[in-house]
């Protein structure tokens, strides 16, 4: 049975506004030549269609002029047909030479959306990029590209040439045949798109269930093979195959249902074309006979009918694949859509170090309203100083990182650089002044020069090797078969956790920003790895204003003044020494970790 389109909300239809959003990219500004090809395009549409009009004509033609005496029509018989296969011919040439001029309109079209969305993701904040899932993201990218083709191809090339088509055959019926024929031809055509398009929602549903239940099948297949130790120690073969054969079963039967219902679809469209040919035709043998119409009329009504029918067989097709194509769209614009968290105010100044003072005051943030992680923090950070943040796990020290380089907006209180509100000035130019180490480094999967490069747009080739010299990995890359061009593999996987962070220290050192960041640089390293890159580290931080973020509380106690945060909130601060002889916090930690270390070793 039809579904009960109402209660369907599954297959809910974009509007038509997003047709409207997406036409201009069709159209686009200050380009004549693309316009010109869109045109050009059109025009070839309608040639086609032209031909495609003359062929019944030349059809009709042949046959009445085979109605005659034999001898003078065979010579125009044969002309006529000769013209006919040119006409033919002449439709597939045009539908060809339209596709080669449109094909750069499409692509360009393609890729001006594609560049608007990527460059759209970037400006997006951290918040939004932690919440979604990168694969799903980038699906929606590729699907919303794919639908601008096949969108393109079914709208202006077969949607708006069968309307022309349409209206052509309704003028020829009306002028030739009268009105009553016109008037049956579009009631059936009405009925025929009408009952097409109800199938094919219900259908959309059926295949739906369908692949929804193979997906279900064939992932407990596959979960049964992986824990197929787990299956022997319980003697349940039996039992998993029963659970496949269950799932497979309901699987067949939505195929089943799936199949017969195209069936359906394909008896409804044949039995509404071939009801209106054969009372078209009738009606064009019944005027023959009362020498109204020729011979020819009874063919020339058949063609047309039968080429206005032939695109239309497609219908159910076209729809769904618009449907689809019109979701995905959709998904992309709201991509497109979604608002930047963190923005430039109108007419924002560069920032501007000269000394690299860093001020925190009382900055509060929560990732949420009602989850606080700082509370009233104050920090001042002079000038070529070396400040530490440490803390338990979760007391906001990596978040204060996050604020500075403005991946979120504070919750009150402000961040000062130079005394200049971090909030008031240009997102790049601050980023521009900060470098950083993280603790989890991700190498882009290309060469080992081309991850230093990243850290300043048009390094030469001697910056990227004094810097890697800087980082002490200079000898390391040399010492590699491709040297430089050495690439370092998916997440920089091909390289230990110490030469992966070598190369981070590199592009920090390349970029040479004045303000410094160390995010628990060495924490996921071995002892001796963390004390070679720990005086890397050191190397790379002096002269420039420097925060470190450690969980080892040995890589800092040489630093000019650490902070304790707990909970949100600054529990102490001073020096290492100053913190020990305090006998608070510090201590109890610094305490904690000696007798981890003594106990390893």
């Amino acid at each position: 049975m039809p579904p009960d389109t109402a209660t369907d909300t599954a297959l809910k239809q974009p509007g038509w506004d997003l047709l409207r959003r997406f036409l201009p990219y069709l159209w686009p500004k200050g380009q004549p030549g693309l316009k010109a090809r869109v045109i050009g395009a059109f025009a070839f549409v309608l040639c086609a269609k032209a031909v495609i009009l003359i062929m019944p004509f030349a059809y009709k033609a042949v046959i009445d002029s085979m109605d005659g005496e034999a001898d003078p029509a065979v010579m125009l018989a044969i002309a006529l047909v000769v013209a006919y296969a040119g006409a033919r011919f002449g439709g597939v040439l045009f539908d060809n030479l339209r596709n080669v001029i449109f094909e750069k309109v499409g692509q360009t079209a393609a890729r001006a959306l594609t560049e608007n969305v990527f460059a759209h993701l970037h400006a997006l904040s951290l918040r939004f990029h932690l919440q979604r899932k990168t694969g799903g993201v980038t699906k929606i990218i590729e699907r919303g590209t794919k639908s601008i083709d096949t969108m393109l191809y079914f709208l202006l090339f077969n949607i708006a040439p069968t309307a022309i088509e349409l209206l052509a055959v309704c003028i020829i019926f009306y002028v030739k045949f009268g009105p009553t024929l016109v008037a049956v031809t579009l009631g059936v055509i009405a009925l025929y798109i009408t009952f097409t398009r109800l199938v094919t929602i219900w259908r959309t549903k059926l295949r739906r269930d369908m692949v929804e239940l193979d997906t279900t099948a064939y992932s407990q297949a596959v979960d049964s093979l992986l824990n197929f130790e787990t299956v022997k120690y319980f003697n349940a073969e039996a039992r998993e195959a029963q659970r496949f054969s269950r799932a497979v079963s309901s699987w067949a039967g939505a195929a089943v249902k799936s199949e017969n219902s195209l069936a359906l679809l394909n008896v409804g469209q044949a039995l509404l074309t071939n009801a209106m040919m054969a009372g078209a035709m009738a009606y064009t043998v019944w005027g023959w006979s009362e020498g109204r119409f020729t011979v020819g009329d009874v063919v020339l009504v058949n063609a047309l009918l039968m080429q206005l029918f032939r695109p239309l067989d497609f219908l159910g097709t076209v729809y769904r694949t618009i449907q689809q194509g019109m979701i995905d769209m959709e998904a992309m614009f709201d991509l497109i859509d979604t608002p930047a968290e963190i923005v430039d105010r109108d007419n924002a100044p560069a920032l501007a170090v000269s000394k690299g003072t860093v001020r925190f005051e009382a900055v509060g943030f929560g990732y949420d309203a009602d989850r606080r992680i700082l509370h009233d923090v104050d920090l001042d950070i002079a000038p070529g100083s070396k400040l530490a943040i440490v803390g338990p796990s979760g007391a906001g020290k990596s978040t204060i990182a996050r604020l500075l380089f403005r991946f979120y907006d504070t919750t009150n209180g402000r961040i000062l650089i130079d005394g200049q509100d971090i909030a008031a000035v240009q997102q790049e130019s601050l980023r521009a002044a900060i470098g950083i180490v993280p603790q989890d480094t991700v190498l882009f999967n290309d060469t080992i020069g081309y991850n230093i490069a990243y850290g300043r747009e048009g390094a030469t080739q001697a910056e990227i090797e004094a810097a890697a010299k800087g980082a002490a990995i200079h000898e390391f890359i040399l010492s590699l078969p491709d040297g430089y061009d050495t690439r370092v593999g998916e997440r920089g996987l091909k390289l230990s956790g110490g030469e992966k962070q070598r190369v981070a220290v590199a592009r920090a050192l390349l970029k040479d920003p004045p303000i410094l960041i160390l995010d628990e640089a060495t924490s996921a390293l071995d002892s001796r790895t963390e004390g070679e890159i720990q005086a890397t580290l050191d190397r790379a931080g002096r002269g420039r204003t420097t925060i470190v973020i450690a969980h080892r509380l040995s890589t800092i106690v040489d630093a000019d003044e650490i902070v304790v945060l707990d909970n949100g909130r600054i529990a102490e601060r001073g020096s290492h020494a100053a913190l020990i002889t305090k006998g608070g916090l510090y201590a109890e930690m610094w305490a904690r970790q000696q007798e981890e270390r003594e106990a390893v070793g």
